[in-house]
C-alpha cells in the first residue's frame, strides 16, 4: 500500500465500491479501505440473500419513495437513475430480472453475484482494495489531506469519500464510524434511528404462529387523531417470536415515529381481494359442505393452518361449535376478524436489526450536486452515512449507488 493516492474511499459497501470504481475510471489512483475481511457484507444479506439491486422506475416515482430528504437526492438520482444501475450490472456480466413492485434482482437470486460483480469492477479499474480501519481524518486549512489508520500509519489523498454506512447490522461493519469522522470535520449528525425495522407487538399469540409468512395481505397503520391511515399496502409479512416483520412491516415502520409507538395500531386484511359480502358468501359455501364439522375444523380451505386457532380465538367463538349451529352474527364476527386482524405495536426492534438507518450527516452541509462537504474541501459522503432513507423495494441500495457515483466522479 502506497502512502499517497488521488482518492481515498472509506468503506467498501455498495456506495464505496461504486465511488471508487467511478473515480478510477476517470484515471485517478484510488485506495478503497474496508475494515472487514470481505467487502459489501451488508449487500450479501439484502433481499433475504437475493439482493434487491434497485427499483425499475423513473426518477419521479423514485423520489416519491424516499422518506427522508428526497429533494436532496434529485441530482444524484438524475445523474445515475435506476435504469443506469440496471445497465451497469448487465454490461458487467450480471443478468437481472424485474419482479413484483418493480423490484430488480439478479437472475441467479444470489446476492454474492452482485458483490462479485462490484468487486470485479473496481479491480478491473485498478482500485487498490485494502483491509484497514480509519482512526481519523487529516485536515489542514479546512481541507482534507488524508487519513490516519488505527495502526498509526498515514495515507495522503487529495480527496476522501466517507461511505461507511449507518448503524444497522453492525456485524456487517456499519458501526457509525462515518459519523465520528464527519463530526471531526465539523459536521452535524442527525440522531440515527431505526428505519425499516421489525415491530414488537403486545399480542402474545404472535409467537404461536412464529415463522408464518402471509402473502397478498394488506397491512394498514392508523395513528391516533387521524382519520386517514398513515400507511396501507398490499404485500408480504412475517410473524416472529416478538411480533411482526417482513417487507410490509419494514415499510410501515418507516412512517411511524419511534417515540410515539403507542399512538399506532396495525390491522391486517387477510383477504383484501374479497369484500365483506363476497367473503361472507365464500364462508357460506365452505360451511355448506362442512355442516357437521366443528367450527375450528371448517376453515382449512380459507386460512393458513397455523393461523386458524388464532382467528377462532379472536372471534371468541367456541372451537367445538358445530358449523350448522353458527348464527349470522357469528359469521359476521368471523368476517370482521378476517378483514381486520388487529395488532398493538409495543416498540421497534433495536437499531442493530434495522435494514437501514434514518439520520446521519446533515444534508444541508453537503453539496447535493457533488456530495462534497460544504465545511471541508475535498471531503465527500456517499450512501447510508447521509441523512437520507427510503422505503423497502430496492430504493436504499439505489441511493447508495447514485450518491456513490456522484461522489466518485466529483472527487
Amino acid at each position: 500500500m502506497a502512502n499517497r493516492y488521488d482518492i481515498l474511499v472509506i468503506g467498501a459497501g455498495a456506495a464505496g465500491l461504486m465511488a471508487a470504481g467511478q473515480a478510477a475510471e476517470l484515471g485517478k489512483s484510488v485506495l478503497l479501505l474496508e475494515k472487514n475481511e470481505r467487502p459489501a457484507r451488508k449487500v450479501m444479506i439484502t433481499g433475504k440473500g437475493r439482493c434487491n439491486v434497485t427499483n425499475n422506475c423513473d426518477e419521479t416515482a423514485f423520489i416519491s419513495k424516499v422518506k427522508t430528504n428526497g429533494r436532496f437526492l434529485y441530482s444524484a438520482i438524475s445523474t445515475f437513475p435506476p435504469r443506469d444501475t440496471i445497465a451497469f450490472f448487465e454490461e458487467h456480466g450480471l443478468k437481472l430480472k424485474t419482479e413484483r413492485g418493480n423490484r430488480v434482482f439478479p437472475v441467479s437470486d444470489k446476492a454474492v453475484d452482485v458483490v462479485d460483480c462490484l468487486v470485479r469492477y473496481v479491480k478491473e479499474q485498478g482500485v487498490h482494495l485494502v483491509q484497514g480501519t480509519v482512526k481519523s481524518l487529516m485536515i489542514e486549512n479546512q481541507a482534507v489531506c488524508g487519513v490516519v489508520l488505527e495502526d498509526g500509519s498515514r495515507i495522503q489523498a487529495s480527496s476522501v469519500v466517507v461511505a461507511t454506512g449507518g448503524l444497522s447490522y453492525p456485524l456487517t461493519g456499519s458501526t457509525g464510524d462515518g459519523y465520528r469522522l464527519a463530526r471531526q470535520a465539523g459536521h452535524t449528525i442527525i440522531e440515527p434511528t431505526p428505519s425499516l425495522v421489525p415491530i414488537v407487538t403486545q399480542e402474545s399469540w404472535c409467537k404461536d404462529v412464529m415463522g408464518l409468512s402471509l402473502k397478498n395481505v394488506t397491512l394498514t397503520v392508523h395513528e391516533k387523531g387521524k382519520s386517514k391511515p398513515v400507511f396501507s399496502e398490499l404485500g408480504e409479512m412475517l410473524f416472529t417470536h416478538f411480533g411482526v416483520s417482513g417487507p410490509l412491516v419494514l415499510s410501515a415502520s418507516s412512517v411511524m415515529d419511534a417515540r410515539r409507538i403507542p399512538d399506532y395500531t396495525l390491522s391486517i386484511d387477510l383477504k383484501p381481494g374479497l369484500s365483506e359480502e363476497q367473503l361472507d358468501k365464500r364462508l357460506q359455501r365452505d360451511f355448506s359442505i362442512n355442516l357437521n364439522k366443528d367450527f375450528i375444523n371448517s376453515l382449512g380451505d380459507l386460512l393458513p393452518k397455523k393461523l386458524i386457532p388464532v382467528i377462532v380465538y379472536l372471534c371468541n367463538i367456541a372451537p367445538g361449535t358445530k358449523v350448522n349451529q353458527l348464527t349470522r352474527e357469528m359469521r359476521k364476527t368471523l368476517v370482521d376478524t378476517i378483514k381486520s386482524v388487529n395488532l398493538t405495536p409495543k416498540e421497534f426492534r433495536p437499531i442493530e436489526e434495522a435494514v437501514i438507518t434514518s439520520g446521519g450527516v446533515k444534508v444541508t452541509e453537503i453539496n447535493p450536486k457533488t456530495m462534497q462537504s460544504k465545511l471541508c474541501l475535498g471531503l465527500y459522503f456517499a450512501g447510508e452515512v447521509i441523512d437520507v432513507d427510503a422505503f423497502t423495494g430496492g430504493y436504499n441500495l439505489q441511493i447508495a449507488f447514485s450518491t456513490g457515483v456522484l461522489a466518485g466522479r466529483n472527487a
